[in-house]
Formats: structure tokens, C-alpha cells, sequence
């Protein structure tokens, strides 16, 4: 059960007058008027035109922890379209603009060694990364041998202004050591990274490996140069 409350016996010795006025003065103190009837400001407030923004209105801040208003982002037009800025990578080399050979043969211990290269033939810088794709074909196109292994490198972005080139190693044991079964391809097709195109490169180097032992072929990231 709750508590019980009693009245204060002073509570009922107010006279009616007496409590008309108390009435009359807390009035006036809900007014914010003093004595004198002036206006007062409750103190630990502010003037409605001078205080900060409601919020929700929408106003812009600037103080910490606030957004301030939306500025345009360096680099980028006022649509808010990317626009490439100094420094940037140069875009990929497609295959049109791009001329394949294969350089000169080094060869090594029980090895044929020989270095695919790419030059830039546009008029713009542009970059290769990564491997290229290779594939030995005979004069009806067929594919000769399964595609080449990759080698563990790192691949690297390569930047070609107009004339440079790339290269990257394609090897494979010598057939007549290794006792692979060989095949006598007409071209090597030579695809350019992130490119579905191919370019034909004449092969004039003699029986490769396509199946067997030790038949598999090898190809490495393209790195600056002619491998020459």
C-alpha cells in the first residue's frame, strides 16, 4: 500500500487573500518579471536571434566535427566526371597498337630461350602488365602443344611511350635432350595482356615440344626492354 499524505497544518491557515497574491506573484515570476515588473532572462539561456541553428535547418556549420558546404573534389569537373590527373597511370596498350617478334634465341644448358617482344607502335603512352598469352599454331591455325606454363614472378606495370618495348621469356627444353614429342609450328599467336586479340608472329625456329616428357613451355612477366 502506498503512504499516506498529510496536509501541513499551515497549508490550511492560508487566507483566500493571501493566496490570491501568492498566485499573483508566481504569475509574475512565471513572466519573467521582477519587483520592479521589468522582463528578466532566465539566466543559463539565450536570445532565440542569437543562439545557434536548430537542427534540421538545414544551415550550414563549420565548427569541428561538421561538414562544411560541398566543394568540388581537385581533379574532377564540376559534373562530377573523373578527369585524369597529373602522374596517373597511362591506359592499357591494345593490341592494334601494339607489333610482336620474337627476338634472338640465348640459348642455355639443355634450354631455348627466346624473348617475346612487344612495341608500342601508337601514338600515346600506354602500359603493359603482366603475361602475355602464346600459342603455337600450324598453317591451318590449330593449336600446337598445350598453353604455356606461367613462371612465378611478380607481374609489374611496364609504361611504354610511342616506340618502346617490353619483352617477356618463352623457354622450353631442347626437344632432342629432353626426348619430347615435337611438332613444327608456322607462327606463334602472341596475345597482349587483358587483350582477346592476337597477332601472328612467323615461328622460323624449328620443331617446338608439344607433349612427353619435360615438354612444358614457359613464360615470364614482361619487363622493359627487347631482351636482347
Amino acid at each position: 500500500m502506498g503512504r499516506a499524505r498529510t496536509l501541513h497544518p499551515l497549508n490550511r491557515a492560508i487566507p483566500v487573500v493571501s493566496a490570491v497574491a501568492l498566485v499573483s506573484l508566481l504569475a509574475g515570476c512565471a513572466n519573467g518579471a521582477d519587483s520592479t515588473g521589468s522582463a528578466q532572462t532566465p539566466a543559463g539561456t539565450s536570445d532565440r536571434t542569437t543562439g545557434a541553428p536548430t537542427a534540421g535547418t538545414g544551415s550550414p556549420t563549420t565548427g569541428p566535427g561538421t561538414t562544411g558546404p560541398a566543394t568540388t573534389a581537385p581533379g574532377t569537373a564540376d559534373t562530377g566526371s573523373p578527369v585524369t590527373q597529373s602522374g596517373a597511370a597511362a591506359p592499357r596498350c591494345h593490341t592494334p597498337e601494339l607489333r610482336a617478334k620474337i627476338g634472338r634465341p640465348s640459348p642455355g644448358a639443355g634450354q631455348r630461350n627466346f624473348p617475346i617482344v612487344l612495341t608500342n607502335t601508337a601514338e600515346r603512352t600506354c602500359t603493359v602488365r603482366g603475361y602475355p598469352g602464346a600459342a603455337f599454331v600450324d598453317a591451318s591455325g590449330k593449336q600446337l602443344g598445350p598453353d604455356p606454363k606461367r613462371s612465378p614472378d611478380t607481374p609489374t606495370s611496364v609504361t611504354l611511350a610511342p616506340g618502346q618495348s617490353a619483352w617477356a621469356g618463352l623457354s622450353f627444353a631442347s626437344p632432342e635432350i629432353s626426348g619430347a614429342r615435337t611438332a613444327l609450328p608456322t607462327a606463334l599467336l602472341v596475345t597482349p595482356p587483358d587483350e582477346r586479340e592476337s597477332i601472328e608472329v612467323a615461328w622460323t625456329a624449328g620443331e617446338v615440344p608439344v607433349a612427353g616428357n619435360e615438354s612444358s613451355v614457359r613464360l615470364t612477366v614482361l619487363q622493359p626492354g627487347t631482351g636482347g
